[in-house]
């Protein structure tokens, strides 16, 4: 397991975007991904700042469900 680049929040959503995701909606710096699966739907929150915090970066893998290596 490699270590976590330092990404934007533009860099997470084109990401989530090439993974399924698709841009909800937008309030303040908060930008909304969500990708719908059989009954249910993945909901994935991205700050939308030049750099997003390590822990955050993991949170958001966490709630988007996709390999940790598509962000390394």
């Amino acid at each position: 397991m490699g270590k976590l680049r330092i990404l934007s929040g533009k860099e997470i959503c084109e990401i989530l975007e090439t993974n399924g995701f698709t841009e909800v909606r937008q309030k303040g710096s908060h930008i909304v991904m969500q990708k719908q699966i059989e009954d249910s739907t993945l909901t994935a929150i991205v700050p939308n700042h030049t750099s997003v915090k390590v822990g955050t970066l993991m949170s958001i893998i966490r709630q988007s469900q996709l390999p940790r290596s598509l962000f390394e």
